[in-house]
């Protein structure tokens, strides 16, 4: 009962802090609360939180899904020995999240970045099989490098005499020596969000239960990178701005290619968040921070939705993942897959839906700042791969035969997940109509032919052709993957980089760690060390016991050389 509790109190904050959110927005107002921790001497320690808008609005998101999430796993975790642990460990995960959302302190943010990677880990590792104990150490250590950075910049922050990042944000802009902050903190966010080239701890994390999916790994977690930057955003040069967006480009595209050869349904959904978080850093280096925050709002929702569909169907097929075993779903689960549909729509771009109203305006602000023919082109490829992978993969897994076992009961008997599911489609529909005229008081102007208003569109159209000609299929077909299959491999391993990440890594200080074992620690150390001591010390006590059988005599001897040691020392 007092799971419940906490699903009753997520929601109710939830819609509280949007209605706060909303009266902040309205009236341009910001709060920083500064609570006394400790006073020593003249010393003091603050505790400095900020409430704006954003804030207020991001935190509302987090509730919001959170408790959609914990309803939902009641009914997914119910077998589960430990289903108080799992929803500790999610509401543990909130509390950190709500701490790196509203600290303008470098010190508490770390406190806020430390306790998601660190929940992250547990959560990730929560199945307790190799594959889980992998993609978690794996995770926890690709963050770490974040963590490290972070703990730099708070070094490097020293020179100010202050954390509180938000005052100095104009000054760290123009100061040489203070603008590696904006570096690390670029670091930071690029291994929380997964960007090149630390993308392959994102689909390894698909380890853990879907849950956990939903709400880490889709709208919270991996956003916290995108959110530090979106807070920082004022202070980043140039330089680092392009830089950001080379990154981001790459990894949009990257994942969405990577996605079109996948098999896995959760790995497909982390590669589509993979590509989104992308989408929202280049828009953020391009120069519209409320543009990125924007798109990752509403991304949160529908990748969460998407995420608890993909659970409904692992759980109803006896936890089977790949999709070339689903098909004709749509008979079976008809309102899972109405749902599936809606957040896939939303996901590409579909006029009206909510997607539609960031992803679009994201793709012609930047057609508006034409800055050069590789960034236009890359963007509207990603649109297209978008649409074609997720064409793909609901060609897999709703329509045709089912492809499962013969003898099945696949059915949609969990009331309580279609509930926790239900209560955020409608916020998938609606939010986006409702954000954008709360978000944007001075409308942004575009101005394009009606070509290019119509480009979107188009590749969307295309890249949903693309998906249908390479997924379609016959008994008497040869699979067209098969026939370019070093490339296949090459796109469907992200370009071979959770091999770079794990095996290029570990292999040499692995292989040295064994030479270094067998040549010295257990080789000549050994022998010159305490083997060799302890073969000494045995061979001199024996030497010393074979003058003599009687140890009596040996005591006497000793004795008598003691006194005429005694003897000539008086002389």
């Amino acid at each position: 009962m007092s799971f419940y509790l906490v699903y009753y109190l997520f929601l109710l904050l939830s819609l509280l802090l949007f209605i706060l959110s909303l009266n902040f927005l309205v009236m341009d107002y910001s709060l920083i609360v500064e609570i006394n921790l400790l006073s020593l001497n003249s010393s003091s320690i603050i505790m400095t939180m900020l409430f704006d808008w954003m804030s207020l609005l991001f935190m509302s998101f987090v509730l919001f899904i959170s408790s959609m999430v914990i309803f939902y796993s009641f009914e997914y975790m119910k077998e589960d020995m430990n289903l108080g642990r799992f929803i500790y460990l999610v509401v543990m995960f909130v509390f950190s999240m709500m701490m790196l959302i509203i600290s303008p302190n470098l010190i508490s943010i770390l406190l806020g970045w430390d306790g998601l990677g660190l929940i992250s880990y547990c959560l990730v590792i929560y199945y307790q099989n190799i594959k889980s104990y992998n993609a978690g150490m794996l995770t926890v250590l690709m963050n770490r490098i974040g963590d490290i950075s972070l703990l730099m910049a708070i070094a490097w922050m020293l020179n100010f005499g202050s954390w509180n990042y938000i005052f100095y944000l104009d000054i760290m802009k123009n100061d040489d020596l203070m603008k590696y902050i904006g570096y690390l903190v670029i670091l930071a966010a690029l291994t929380k969000s997964a960007q090149i080239p630390f993308s392959s701890w994102l689909p390894a994390a698909m380890a853990a239960p879907t849950p956990v999916s939903a709400l880490v790994h889709s709208s919270t977690l991996v956003t916290a990178g995108v959110y530090l930057l979106i807070r920082f955003n004022f202070m980043f040069s140039e330089l680092m701005l392009y830089m950001l967006l080379f990154i981001s480009s790459i990894t949009m595209f990257m994942a969405g290619l990577s996605a079109n050869f996948e098999f896995d349904l959760k790995k497909i959904i982390a590669l589509s968040t993979l590509s989104q978080l992308g989408f929202m850093m280049s828009i953020l280096a391009l120069g519209s921070y409320k543009l990125a925050f924007f798109h990752l709002l509403i991304h949160a929702l529908f990748k969460a939705l998407l995420f608890m569909c993909a659970g409904m169907i692992i759980h109803n097929m006896n936890n089977c993942q790949d999709i070339r075993y689903m098909g004709g779903l749509i008979i079976h689960m008809p309102l899972t897959c109405s749902f599936f549909n809606i957040c896939n729509f939303a996901l590409c771009g579909l006029p009206f839906l909510s997607g539609f109203y960031s992803k679009d305006l994201i793709v012609e602000f930047m057609s508006m700042n034409y800055l050069n023919i590789y960034i236009y082109m890359i963007y509207y490829i990603s649109i297209g791969l978008t649409a074609c992978y997720t064409f793909r993969l609901t060609y897999y897994s709703m329509v045709g035969d089912f492809n499962f076992l013969s003898l099945n009961i696949v059915s949609e008997s969990s009331k309580i997940m279609l509930k926790g599911m239900s209560g955020l489609i409608f916020l998938v529909i609606i939010m986006g109509n409702i954000l954008i005229w709360l978000m944007f008081n001075d409308l942004i102007f575009i101005c394009l032919p009606i070509f290019y208003k119509l480009m979107a569109l188009i590749f969307m159209l295309l890249g949903i052709w693309l998906g249908f000609e390479v997924s379609k299929s016959k008994l008497n077909y040869n699979l067209k993957s098969l026939k370019i299959l070093i490339w296949s491999s090459y796109f469907a391993l992200m370009w071979n980089m959770p091999i770079i990440s794990t095996l290029s890594m570990n292999y040499y200080p692995l292989y040295l760690g064994e030479l270094y074992l067998k040549l010295f620690d257990q080789g000549w150390l050994e022998f010159y060390g305490g083997k060799n001591l302890l073969k000494n010390l045995i061979y001199l006590s024996e030497f010393f016991q074979s003058l003599s059988s009687n140890h009596l005599k040996i005591y006497f001897m000793m004795m008598i050389l003691w006194i005429i040691f005694l003897l000539i020392n008086s002389f």
